[in-house]
């Protein structure tokens, strides 16, 4: 069986998904990756309270996510500019968003296989370059990428109410239903309208394997439940 390799892709920044633009595959896998999740809590003091109060959820903060990308040319000579600079413009306007009122950088999916971890914006791009060729081509070096969930506001919002909806994504596979991914996700098999209604679906008995879907947030599934 192949080892499957892990991958950070570029994509079209688009509140329902965007095409791949392109993509830097791991030579070698990361051996580990930290992933952060926190959310918002707001405490009021009751005057003359005894105990402290109950705290009022106030919302969930965005996952980030670091890992580091070793990438070696070095035994094939291999000049590894390429990815280098696919990775930095992760940080750069695309040039088809700079002609509107919100240039945008491209989105990345960081996935592992068939497992997608994180649908991103790129935070920060580390990079150390270790091994050069005689004329100076980078041919080593190890990028630490951090990325933080997206977090669109859908089209259908009003951009005054302050709301903001987290999408991640999946990749279906053979035998998968969107019941059996709002299963996953949710824990709740009936909930698989606001999948469908996010990514535009129709006809939930014709998925395709390799399809990536656009999964809402657990507030959004539950509205739509």
């Amino acid at each position: 069986m192949a080892i499957e390799k892990a991958y950070i892709a570029l994509i079209q920044p688009n509140t329902t998904g965007g095409s791949e633009i392109s993509r830097v595959t791991f030579p070698y896998n990361p051996k580990e990756f930290s992933l952060k999740k926190s959310a918002q809590w707001e405490r009021k003091p009751a005057r003359g309270a005894k105990s402290a109060a109950m705290p009022e959820f106030k919302g969930a903060d965005p996952a980030s996510l670091t890992v580091e990308v070793f990438l070696d040319g070095y035994e094939l000579g291999a000049d590894i500019s390429p990815d280098l600079l696919t990775l930095q413009s992760c940080c750069l306007p695309l040039d088809s968003t700079l002609s509107s009122k919100k240039p945008s950088p491209p989105w990345v999916i960081f996935g592992w296989g068939s497992t997608v971890h994180l649908t991103a914006l790129v935070k920060s791009v580390d990079t150390r370059v270790t091994m050069f060729d005689q004329d100076g081509t980078p041919l080593r070096a190890t990028c630490t990428v951090t990325m933080e969930e997206i977090s669109p506001a859908p089209a259908s919002q009003n951009p005054t109410s302050g709301g903001r909806q987290t999408i991640r994504s999946v990749l279906l596979v053979e035998g998968d239903s969107l019941a059996a991914v709002a299963y996953r996700e949710y824990g709740k098999a009936d909930w698989w309208r606001a999948i469908a209604a996010a990514n535009g679906i129709d006809d939930p008995m014709r998925l395709r394997p390799g399809t990536r879907l656009l999964v809402p947030d657990i507030d959004d599934a539950l509205a739509g439940a």
